[in-house]
């Protein structure tokens, strides 16, 4: 295979120069005349250019290809989440199965190298990315996917859940059952700061749903920065209240994990004192006393999808395309289906 060092000798230009104009960097100084030399010497040369060698790769089934997989979690933080682990096991699956090759890249706090993006055939960015991190993602990849988050506008490809209405399918099937004091713990974006703190999609459609009810008690919606002990430490303070909820709904089941621990420590029992629903459905969920309820989110599925969707960009398509997968809720233990549980008398089965 001819070397861009072999057509930037026979044009009379560097390495370099011939590189951007094969990539089509529109940033580059050259004339017209130099740069249609580079390109057809290159075609008489039978050089194929990256782009293009990704693309034949991706028709073949992407066997070859590079993919770049950026994590917003740093290792140790995605190993506590097992939600992510899924992500990313999905991602490399996929991978694996096509014969494609998986760069991992932590993006947490500080840009590694954007030749490690660059030399990439595409990206699959993992979690969630806000201002400076978001235009370097897009500044220095080839092919961008986002798995597990869609940034705002219709520009990028994305694959994620609806988790907005998750939580309201959610409520509208605890509000079924006869619950009305409904807690909610969750935790604060880090994008949007103290002054608005309940931005985080699954705490603004609670809020909403609540407030349209008319059961909405800001005293039962409690967020914080996301630490370990958050679960804990929210849900200990919530149902140390006056009036405690009779159901508490977490953001995910590492916070559902912290209020089983807390509802434990303070003499309650589950479900009987307090139900707990929650999101993501890790495989700790099932082996909880008792089971925990909680609205399934395909992660594995989403990391397949995402490759699935850099396949597609790879293979020539244009437009930007947003997959949103299905949720389930899968009734446990914590949550009885049932007007006369959670320590309510059967008399009183709106009340809860």
């Amino acid at each position: 295979m001819v070397t861009i060092k072999e057509i930037a000798s026979a044009v009379g230009v560097s390495s370099a120069t011939v590189s951007r104009v094969l990539n089509y960097d529109p940033t580059l100084s050259i004339s017209t005349k130099k740069r249609q030399a580079i390109i057809e010497t290159a075609e008489a040369l039978n050089y194929a250019t990256p782009r293009n060698r990704s693309r034949a790769a991706a028709q073949a089934g992407g066997a070859g290809l590079k993919i770049a997989l950026v994590h917003f979690l740093d290792p140790a933080q995605e190993l506590a989440d097992p939600y992510y682990v899924g992500v990313r096991l999905g991602i490399e699956s996929r991978c694996q199965a096509l014969k494609s090759e998986v760069i991992k890249v932590f993006l947490t706090g500080s840009s590694p190298e954007a030749a490690m993006l660059e030399g990439a055939s595409g990206v699959v960015a993992v979690g969630h990315y806000y201002g400076d991190e978001l235009e370097w993602l897009r500044r220095h990849s080839r092919h961008l996917v986002f798995a597990d988050y869609a940034p705002a506008g219709d520009a990028d490809d994305a694959v994620l859940s609806d988790v907005s209405l998750a939580m309201t399918r959610l409520l509208e099937a605890v509000h079924g059952m006869g619950y009305r004091r409904i807690g909610f713990i969750g935790w604060i974006d880090a994008f949007y700061g103290p002054d608005n703190i309940h931005s985080e999609h699954r705490c603004r459609a609670y809020i909403d749903w609540m407030s349209k009810a008319g059961f909405y008690d800001p005293e039962l919606c409690m967020v914080e920065r996301m630490t370990p002990d958050s679960g804990y430490t929210l849900t200990k303070a919530m149902l140390s209240k006056p009036n405690p909820p009779r159901i508490v709904i977490t953001c995910n089941d590492n916070m559902a994990l912290g209020a089983y621990r807390a509802i434990h420590e303070l003499g309650l029992s589950i479900p009987g004192d307090v139900a707990v629903a929650s999101f993501n459905d890790i495989p700790v969920a099932q082996f909880l006393g008792p089971p925990l309820t909680t609205v399934k989110i395909p992660a594995e599925l989403i990391g397949e999808t995402a490759v699935d969707l850099l396949l597609e960009r790879l293979s020539g398509r244009e437009v930007a395309k947003k997959v949103v997968l299905g949720t389930e809720i899968v009734w446990r233990g914590s949550t009885p289906q049932t007007e006369t549980t959670a320590g309510v008398e059967a008399t009183a089965p709106g009340a809860l």
